[in-house]
């Protein structure tokens, strides 16, 4: 459905510009050097060719078949190109022009009328108002935001333009590598939903992110997100959830931020992952990049400090997540390798003076154990710490598993 607008072999820029300070200009630099491989169209009546490329008055006078228009034109010229779009046969068109339902009455009537000329097409939309896509599989920087992500296994979208762009000077940075970004915008066709269900059959997408204001089709949404976590973690930013937030979000992009009850069910009804900011958003990502997902809700919690371990236990359960003992065998085994004031449930809790060894034998019960489903190992630095030693141990034993395993060594 979405092949268009991901995978086209031909991109026109309606709107495209020689000057500089134009969005139409930036958005066509990154298309042609980023290593977009297709062909690209520029449209712009007053111009015979721009940045080298043969230009046309309007995206009828192409000859060859264009599968995505992106374009940036004031608002109340979008509707006559999206028609020209329908008429030609355009499969994708993004608008990243403003000036819709976020401005006010009149562009809310003129965000109607786009919605209408939509309507029954086979034309789809993403926007308005909105930053463009980036597919780093294709090459393909269809925005106006300097910069290329790193090739990666994240898919993103953002109903935030300005969010984006912070998330991707931050991807770069941390060299966080993306498959897909996508901006929202306005959300007059192309919504959160859409995109989930795409990347819930996406080859090159193994974990959704998303930073969302409100929800378009409830519903729906709860029906793609419940059968997406099955497969892949979705884990978004939730924002509007209190009256300051939604009237700020409801002059952003004319979002109806909805209740935060029911977005709080709604994520605990389907497995989406709640994160409260864009470090934590992250920091939640990299536990899954490498697409393991527990096959079960089971922990066992591994620590050398009481305290942590208690925290930890608590937000577990708080999770709904459950932390059998392991069997009596592996009990045995246990007591051989660990001191006898060791605490051998769970959290097993191997002692302050707790050496490498220690954390060895415990991590071998939780490796083979049939009854653990992921493993969260705790190091606080003591003493005696092994800490080099002890991340060593961590990670042959997670080369040996498929299980998550997710380490918290506190302290600098």
């Amino acid at each position: 459905m979405l092949t268009g607008l991901f995978n086209p072999e031909a991109v026109a820029v309606v709107g495209a510009s020689r000057n500089p300070q134009k969005v139409g200009h930036s958005i066509l630099k990154n298309i042609i050097q980023h290593g977009y491989g297709g062909r690209i169209y520029p449209i712009n009546p007053s111009a015979d060719s721009i940045e080298g490329l043969r230009c046309f008055r309007s995206i009828t006078d192409v000859k060859d078949r264009v599968d995505l228009a992106v374009i940036a034109i004031p608002a109340p010229y979008v509707p006559g190109v999206l028609k020209e779009c329908i008429r030609t046969d355009v499969s994708s068109a993004i608008v990243v022009s403003a000036g819709f339902k976020e401005a006010g009455s009149k562009g809310a009537v003129l965000e109607e009328e786009l919605k209408e000329i939509v309507r029954g097409s086979d034309l789809r939309v993403l926007g308005p108002n909105c930053l463009g896509i980036i597919n780093t599989q294709l090459s393909l920087n269809a925005t106006f935001a300097r910069g290329m992500l790193p090739r990666g296994r994240i898919s993103f979208f953002s109903q935030s333009g300005a969010l984006g762009v912070a998330v991707l000077d931050w991807a770069i940075g941390n060299k966080i590598g993306f498959s897909k970004f996508i901006s929202l915008g306005n959300k007059a066709d192309l919504n959160e939903t859409d995109f989930t269900e795409y990347f819930l059959n996406d080859p090159d997408t193994d974990v959704i992110l998303g930073y969302i204001e409100d929800v378009v089709e409830g519903e729906r949404f709860i029906r793609v997100a419940r059968k997406a976590t099955k497969k892949k973690p979705i884990i978004l930013i939730k924002s509007g959830g209190t009256q300051a937030g939604a009237r700020a979000a409801s002059s952003h992009t004319g979002a109806l931020a909805g209740s935060e009850t029911a977005f709080r069910a709604a994520f605990k009804q389907t497995g989406v992952i709640r994160a409260s900011g864009i470090n934590e958003l992250f920091e939640i990502a990299k536990i899954f990049i490498p697409g393991r997902l527990p096959r079960g809700d089971r922990i066992l919690i591994i620590t050398n400090a009481g305290g942590p371990g208690i925290i930890t236990t608590d937000n577990a359960e708080r999770a709904g997540l459950k932390l059998p003992y392991l069997n009596k065998s592996a009990i045995k085994r246990l007591q051989k390798g660990l001191p006898p004031n060791a605490s051998l449930y769970n959290p097993i809790d191997v002692i302050g003076d707790a050496s490498s060894e220690r954390y060895r034998v415990v991590l071998d019960e939780a490796v083979k154990s049939r009854d653990i489903d992921g493993i969260i190992v705790i190091l606080t630095p003591q003493a005696t710490t092994e800490v080099d030693k002890t991340a060593e141990v961590t990670v042959e034993a997670y080369g040996r598993t498929k299980k998550p395993l997710i380490t918290i060594f506190m302290g600098a």
